[in-house]
Parts: C-alpha cells; structure tokens; sequence
C-alpha cells in the first residue's frame, strides 16, 4: 500500500496495490502493519456503508464532537465522488484548511481522515456506494454537521445546487457550531 501525504496535516491518501488478470482485480484494501510501519496506529472498530442514488448527492461536512470524535478510512466502492477533509484542530498547522480528493471504484484510492476533522462527499456518477472504517462508535447525542457551503471554510465542491439531507440542510454555520477539536500531535498516533 502506497501512503501519500496531502496539503493537509495528518490526512493520507491510501493506495492500495491492485493485482488483475483474465479474471479480474484482487486488491489489500487495509493492512494495520503497513499503517503502523507508516507510523499511523489506528484501531477501527466499526464500518458504515452509505449508498446515493443521484449524481450531485451531496453528504456533510459532518463530525462527532468530544470523545465520541472518529478518525475513517473512506473509500468509494462503486462510482465516483469528490471527497473533502477540512482541519477543525485549533492550533494546527492547517486549520481551516480543506483537501479534496476523487475516490472511486476505477483509482480504488481511499482517504485517511484523523480525529478533528470535518468530513463529507458529493457524488459525481449516479449510484454510488460509500464506505467508512471508523475509529471509535457512533454516538448519535455527538453527531454535529455544519452547512456544506459554509463561507468561513469555502470548500469547492463544484456544485451549486446539491442534493441535500434535511439533516444537512439544515445545518449550523461553523460559527454557530460547538465544535472545540484541539490539535495534539498524538492525537492521529495512539
């Protein structure tokens, strides 16, 4: 697995080394030794899948706040989407700074998102199946978002009008959210 660091501190692009013949593809889509020797100690104890019907799906920026605060490996397993990581770690070297990377089934890249951060995808094929490798349960009293176009983070998504959740929506400007991650330098190093 190739590991390739981006603009943002502590966020990964995970590449995997993909094996095809006659019959098709075998690839590893996650070894902990090759993240450890990488220096990244994780240990993942749930995975989500999500599936979107329509192109222009878009799902964020999302976050669980406090304890409850997740690190993912996410990766798109049929279809494309553009995938974002915004640092909300006060004190970082990159707060407030966002990343974009394109995932999908034909690159089988994945991200590598640590704790402190916003997360969230807009779809760019129709029927696309997401999946996450989480860090730490969901805990749905800690759930938060914050508005996808929100103007203090500026991410482009190149979209204008996106499908939307209520949920997301509805969601609060980062300055009316409770978000309070702090960076720590050990924090992606457990």
């Amino acid at each position: 697995m190739k590991i390739i660091e981006t603009e943002l501190k502590d966020v990964y692009i995970l590449e995997p080394q993909v094996f095809g013949d006659n019959r098709g593809w075998f690839m590893e889509s996650y070894n902990q030794n090759a993240m450890e020797e990488a220096g990244l100690h994780y240990e993942f104890v749930q995975d989500n899948q999500s599936y979107s019907t329509q192109k222009g799906t878009l799902r964020g920026l999302h976050f669980q706040k406090g304890e409850h605060a997740q690190a993912k490996i996410v990766r798109c397993n049929k279809g494309a989407v553009m995938d974002v990581a915004v640092d909300m770690r006060e004190g970082s070297p990159t707060y407030k700074k966002w990343v974009k990377v394109e995932l999908s089934e034909e690159n089988k890249r994945q991200l590598l998102i640590p704790r402190g951060f916003l997360h969230g995808f807009v779809t760019l094929t129709d029927e696309v199946e997401f999946l996450y490798k989480a860090d730490n349960f969901y805990n749905k009293e800690s759930d938060r978002n914050i508005a996808w176009n929100d103007e203090e983070i500026g991410v482009d998504w190149g979209i204008d009008n996106p499908i939307l959740s209520e949920k997301d929506k509805n969601a609060p400007k980062l300055s009316e959210s409770d978000i309070d991650f702090k960076y720590n330098v050990i924090d992606y190093k457990r």
